[in-house]
């Protein structure tokens, strides 16, 4: 499959952005070890078969559990390693939660040796206003998106930085941008990601290690709670993943980076010191099968 954007920019933008067109017409992550937490459907799953698709080594991450975090099973990453290795690709499944962070990270270094490029994007949702919310829906929630995005980029830090070479991408959400009723604890860790990223970029920098935000807005299991059904057709989570692989790309030089991604459309969002500054630039993606 060939994401091939078609510009709809001002000038300015333009030249920004070229490199971005010619990446995303001959991408590819050969020699590229990659690992993507929650990978067992929805965005993650879309992520990882498209990293996979393009010669990257893929270790598919999931806890195999409900979207509101219970349960576990192997089922879910199982089907999307034999999706790759059915397609010529090759990759490996690891159960353990996010929190669990060095065993995650673990399963790429003993089957690879390595690990270049990090996909945050497991999460859970206990949706609840204010007043209702328990500790424990406050307390699970950033467990899995905040310490889990931090015990797994911890972990795989230790192996870029010997390596002077890393691409992280971590997932927030328009809940924590703008916020979302009955989503305070889900709002609060999303846009906590946000500084997250911002800081690593800042301290991965020396070492050749980029770190960028996609705020995806796509119809999954998750977000089928507050979409419609209708949405699934225009909003499919394979629209998100050629951005994001972009951000993977060793040719990718972003950091520091918001990009909203919604449907066919994206939007880099620059947060600067006492103001907010949306530089928005709209591509049109044709997708070649």
């Amino acid at each position: 499959m060939l994401i091939v954007p078609r510009l709809l920019l001002t000038r300015s933008c333009i030249r920004r952005l070229h490199s971005t067109v010619r990446t995303a017409m001959a991408l590819r992550f050969d020699g590229r070890v990659a690992l993507v937490t929650g990978a067992g459907g929805g965005l993650g799953k879309e992520y990882a078969l498209l990293l996979a698709n393009r010669g990257a080594k893929v270790v598919v991450n999931d806890l195999g559990g409900t979207w509101t975090g219970e349960g576990k099973s192997s089922k879910a990453a199982d089907e999307v390693v034999s999706l790759i290795r059915a397609n010529g690709g090759t990759a490996v499944a690891n159960y353990d939660s996010v929190e669990d962070g060095d065993k995650v990270v673990k399963t790429a270094i003993d089957n690879f040796g390595r690990i270049d490029i990090l996909i945050n994007n497991a999460g859970i949702l206990r949706d609840r206003s204010l007043l209702k919310m328990t500790e424990k829906d406050w307390d699970l929630v950033h467990a899995v998106h905040m310490r889990g995005a931090f015990m797994v980029t911890r972990a795989a830090l230790l192996y870029m930085r010997k390596q002077d070479y890393g691409r992280v991408v971590v997932t927030s959400s328009t809940s924590g941008l703008y916020g979302s009723f009955g989503q305070i604890n889900y709002s609060a860790a999303k846009m906590g990601l946000v500084g997250f990223s911002h800081t690593l970029a800042m301290e991965g920098e020396k070492y050749n290690i980029l770190s960028n935000v996609i705020v995806p807005i796509a119809y999954s299991r998750m977000s089928a709670t507050v979409m419609a059904p209708e949405m699934g057709e225009i909003m499919k989570p394979v629209y998100v993943a050629p951005i994001v692989a972009y951000l993977c790309h060793e040719d990718c030089t972003d950091t520091g980076g918001v990009f909203e991604v919604k449907s066919l459309f994206v939007a880099n969002t620059l947060y600067r010191p006492l103001c907010c500054v949306s530089d928005f630039f709209f591509y049109t993606v044709h997708i070649y099968l």
